[in-house]
């Protein structure tokens, strides 16, 4: 079944999260794992009858933020600089190879890394500034 357009966009946002940069996944995991372990604190003081997910517990950090401490306050800062230049290479990415993603992937069925897969299967035949890109941001399959 082909992609549409929408579908094809959010593919790439959540397949390429999880190949972009040798070992990037792993690094935002880290700094989740980070964030947590910094606010432990805070989350069982504060927010302890929070069901994680959606922002909640971003939302309640945000509501007692006159309490957090000044390490879970630093480890969320990093996480979202982190966040940050993620979300940057993922639409320079998405953006400079929109017109290979959708000649070379739109049939790819999406989910567990397809579609930066088949951009990295085509990169002989994607467009020099999509290989730049892909080159930019270190694009690889990231095994699990």
């Amino acid at each position: 079944m082909k992609a549409s357009v929408t579908q094809l966009m959010t593919s790439i946002v959540v397949l390429i999260s999880l190949v972009l940069f040798a070992g990037v996944a792993s690094a935002e995991e880290s700094a989740i794992v980070r964030a947590l372990d910094a606010c432990q604190p805070e989350i069982e003081a504060y927010c302890s009858q929070v069901t994680p997910g959606e922002g909640r517990l971003l939302a309640c950090f945000v509501a007692h933020e006159d309490k957090i401490s000044g390490q879970c306050g630093w480890a969320l800062y990093e996480g979202m600089q982190e966040l940050d230049a993620f979300v940057t290479a993922i639409s320079y990415v998405a953006e400079t190879c929109w017109d290979d993603l959708v000649e070379h992937c739109a049939e790819v069925e999406m989910g567990e890394g397809r579609v930066a897969t088949c951009l990295l299967e085509h990169e002989g035949e994607v467009a020099p500034e999509c290989k730049q890109a892909m080159k930019d941001v270190e694009l690889q399959v990231v095994d699990e």
